[in-house]
């Protein structure tokens, strides 16, 4: 009778996917057999799955993913892009993108922690959206991530061959190594990499931010000038300034077994994304001035400071690239293996490495295939995904709160009141709207 008790105790306090106890005791009283009423439980959580495997994560591995996602190259290009209009009306944008992104992320978290089963966004949205939702998601995720990665296959490639005096094909092979490698050993390995290495590009941006704040050329009336006129073409950069929204189930994944650390994890990552976002086009333009601007910083920051500046800052610049491809690259791998059950657990290593090499393989051949026109064509499919990716978490919120099948260790709140969700989609809308007129010519002379 003891042992029946123990087993009947520890069959109720059984705990599932997102922390939170759900009983089984009534099943094992009814029927009498715990062991059939639990193989029963098993093989109905069993059902639910695809193919995800729990990896448990560390706080600041969590932080770090969301860091590393965030900041690729392009924020070594953001000083010359607000040239025109200067750095205050760029920092309100990346503060206005940052706050509603963050939004946007942490209702994708309560929606994961209200599903007892791990999933990827469109697995998630195939639970509460519906299939059409399922594959717009899918779709927004492998059009931004392969637009990303040929960017950064082509970026390494050019980095590596000045470092190295080699080709540009050779140098994007070098990093697509290690690369490729972490992608294939999984969540772990990809947040213990974006430690690390976003550590480094933490320090490197110390670095050389504290050599421009001391150096005699610096002039931080600098940061006053400009024209507001054109702060609209700066909106836009600073939306896709933020990506890291793919990241928030896989996290949610590493930290099944404490839950509430999710929306601190979330909130830390962005605030530490925007001050990496704010600091580094600061010290720029404060040593240069806007007239002055390259295209990247590492051009600027190595003429004021010294050829050691300038590889620091492609250093770094090389470092956002590999901790960014892991964020948008694990992303797409796992959201394969999500969408399509049927390919079995992520942890078998031949389905593992087919998936790896859908994800991998493409941009790197597209890197170098000279098919300019599609590449372009990516990025404006990458703008009307951005707007996909700003409603869908609103509607998966909404259903998960009707359907969910567990209660959540934490929720949203205040955040998720109505007129908040419309202003998270009018941003999208307004980034789609300027990318629209971009192409078709209609913008004012200077945007």
């Amino acid at each position: 009778m003891a042992q029946r008790a123990r087993q009947d105790s520890a069959v109720t306090h059984r705990f599932d996917a997102a922390g939170n106890k759900y009983k089984y005791a009534v099943s094992v009283i009814m029927s009498g057999t715990p062991n059939a009423a639990v193989g029963g439980a098993v093989q109905a959580e069993h059902d639910q799955s695809s193919g995800l495997e729990v990896k448990r994560l560390t706080f600041v591995e969590a932080v770090a993913m969301i860091v590393g996602t965030n900041i690729g190259a392009g924020v070594l290009s953001m000083a010359y892009a607000s040239r025109k209009a200067g750095y205050m009306p760029l920092l309100l944008w990346l503060a206005v993108a940052g706050v509603f992104t963050t939004i946007s992320m942490l209702y994708v978290s309560e929606t994961a922690l209200r599903t007892r089963s791990h999933h990827q966004l469109s697995g998630l949205a195939q639970r509460y959206v519906g299939s059409f939702g399922a594959w717009a998601i899918f779709l927004s995720v492998a059009v931004n991530s392969i637009g990303a990665l040929i960017a950064y296959m082509s970026g390494s490639g050019k980095i590596l061959s000045e470092f190295f005096g080699i080709s540009p094909a050779l140098g994007s092979l070098l990093f697509f190594a290690p690369a490729a490698l972490v992608l294939y050993l999984g969540l772990k390995a990809i947040g213990k990499g974006e430690k690390f290495i976003s550590i480094g590009m933490v320090s490197m941006t110390v670095v050389l931010v504290v050599a421009t704040l001391i150096h005699e050329n610096t002039n931080f009336g600098n940061l006053l000038e400009g024209s507001w006129v054109y702060m609209i073409p700066v909106f836009n950069i600073a939306v896709f300034c933020f990506s890291a929204q793919y990241v928030v189930p896989e996290m949610a994944r590493g930290f099944s077994h404490a839950p509430k650390r999710l929306p601190v994890a979330v909130i830390t990552g962005m605030v530490i994304t925007f001050i990496l976002l704010a600091i580094v086009p600061l010290s720029v333009i404060s040593l240069t001035g806007l007239e002055n601007q390259s295209e990247v910083a590492t051009l600027a920051w190595g003429q004021a400071l010294g050829q050691w500046a300038f590889y620091t800052a492609n250093t770094f610049a090389l470092c956002a690239m590999m901790t960014s491809y892991w964020g948008l690259g694990g992303s797409f791998l796992t959201n394969i293996f999500d969408k399509f059950p049927k390919l079995g657990s992520e942890s078998n290593p031949k389905n593992r490495l087919m998936v790896l090499a859908i994800v991998c393989l493409p941009p790197f051949v597209l890197a170098y295939s000279g098919m300019v026109g599609f590449v372009s064509a990516l990025y404006f499919a990458g703008v009307f995904s951005g707007v996909i990716l700003s409603i869908m978490p609103i509607l998966m919120l909404r259903s998960a709160r009707k359907n969910g099948d567990i209660e959540p260790a934490w929720q949203c709140g205040w955040i998720a009141h109505p007129a908040l969700q419309a202003m998270v989609v009018v941003l999208y809308l307004c980034s789609m709207a300027y990318a629209i007129c971009s192409a078709l010519g209609w913008l004012p002379s200077g945007w």
